[in-house]
């Protein structure tokens, strides 16, 4: 049986890490290696750093946020936001990162995922597909932090990232992101059927009960949290002890 893992979303802009409602409204909350420490020593299994300025000027930062937190911080990290390049990979990966997440430059030119994948492997290329429900059980991918349409139906674009050689899927519902109403289970099932690599459920965890059934009746291999984690709602103790009581395969955590 596979492990459901615990992972610990902080979206920065500049140096601060910051939460949205469907990706805008941004409110600051403050520095985010602090964050990544606090989650790390309450036991989250990886931590995902999504830089939403994403701009040349701006990159500088998320690499020495990214070099600070593992100073200290010792499990996986994804880095996302404005990598358009093999150089920015190296340059991420350089600073610490352990994976790479990409929307933008993938639905420009999905040529990118092969390149990432064949020069650096498949499990550091992850594909970061922003959707929104334009039908029932249709949803169509955005980029440029969900303002952007693409006119790309989003199982199409998962199974095309994961023959491209996408290593894993982070699938975040700007419906539903920031909204702490739950997530978007169709979506997540919808995608999870369609592909045989890991997927990431990411945007609208509000309780323990979202949790396990973003699992149970999404099938979602990692469920990224943010809301519940930075306004203290859970931690991710609460989080553990709640999968383990429901048979969710989760890290046990002493």
């Amino acid at each position: 049986m596979k492990n459901i893992r615990l992972i610990a979303r902080l979206d920065v802009k500049g140096s601060n890490l910051i939460k949205s409602i469907q990706l805008e409204g941004l409110r600051k909350l403050g520095n985010p290696n602090k964050f990544a420490k606090r989650y790390y020593d309450q036991g989250i299994d990886e931590i995902i750093y999504m830089d939403i300025v994403a701009s040349l000027y701006e990159r500088e930062s998320i690499i020495n946020i990214v070099r600070r937190t593992t100073q200290d911080v010792f499990i996986p990290i994804t880095v996302g936001g404005g990598i358009r390049s093999i150089e920015n990979v190296r340059d991420m990966l350089r600073a610490g990162a352990d994976k790479i997440s990409i929307n933008t430059a993938a639905i420009k030119r999905p040529a990118i995922i092969s390149e990432v994948s064949q020069r650096f492997g498949s499990q550091c290329m992850v594909l970061s597909i922003e959707a929104k429900k334009v039908a029932q059980g249709k949803w169509e991918a955005y980029y440029d932090n969900g303002r952007e349409k693409t006119g790309v139906d989003v199982i199409e674009w998962a199974v095309k990232g994961y023959e491209l050689g996408a290593g894993e899927i982070l699938l975040t519902s700007v419906d539903r992101e920031g909204t702490a109403k739950g997530f978007d289970v169709e979506l997540v099932k919808a995608v999870t059927e369609a592909v045989p690599i890991p997927v990431i459920a990411s945007g609208g965890m509000g309780n323990t009960d979202d949790f396990v059934k973003v699992v149970n009746q999404g099938c979602a291999d990692s469920v990224a949290m943010a809301y519940v984690l930075h306004y203290n709602k859970l931690t991710v103790m609460d989080i553990r002890n709640e999968a383990l009581a429901k048979n969710i395969n989760v890290r046990r955590y002493e």
